[in-house]
């Protein structure tokens, strides 16, 4: 299976990628490559892709991968959603066009509760209920406490290793 991968060519502290066809079992470092597609610089942010060449090579079976996915996206060279490439454990951010068209949903959903979340809520309010019943003992109760005298000259009590000290110099 052919594979649409970036392979890093930049030096070190300077990463610059290009866009290669390649076999998905071979190392993409080798050089063993089909064809050069175009170039990614992240520090100056340019992409320059031949996007007729993807085409061809998706339409012939080629996959991209995640990164090379998102630039085509980002070039418009694909019409789909970013994937994420994230780790796993970092939170997928959503963008504005998702989040609008799930608002309508939601409100169809907020309109008719179901029996579930009805008597859930019949809980919720019973309880706010009590303890707004129980919030002005609990004022009652917090009183400050009495404040406690320390004096400020205390007898030092000297240890016999220190009088010896004292006696002897």
């Amino acid at each position: 299976m052919l594979k649409i991968r970036l392979q890093r060519v930049g030096r070190k502290h300077d990463p610059q990628f290009r866009i290669v066809v390649t076999e998905h079992t071979r190392a993409a470092k080798k050089g063993n490559i089909v064809e050069a597609l175009g170039t990614f610089n992240p520090k100056l942010d340019t992409r320059v892709v031949d996007a007729e060449r993807v085409k061809y090579w998706m339409s012939v079976g080629a996959q991209p991968s995640d990164s090379v996915h998102n630039i085509l996206v980002e070039n418009k060279i694909l019409k789909d959603k970013k994937r994420n490439v994230l780790p796993k454990k970092t939170p997928i951010v959503k963008e504005e066009t998702e989040n609008q068209a799930e608002a309508p949903a939601e409100a169809k959903k907020e309109e008719a509760p179901s029996a579930k979340e009805k008597s859930v809520e019949a809980d919720n309010k019973e309880e706010l209920a009590q303890d707004e019943v129980a919030a002005p003992a609990l004022e009652k109760v917090e009183e400050p406490a009495p404040a406690v005298e320390v004096k400020s000259e205390e007898v030092k009590e000297e240890t016999p290793a220190e009088e010896s000290k004292v006696k002897g110099g």
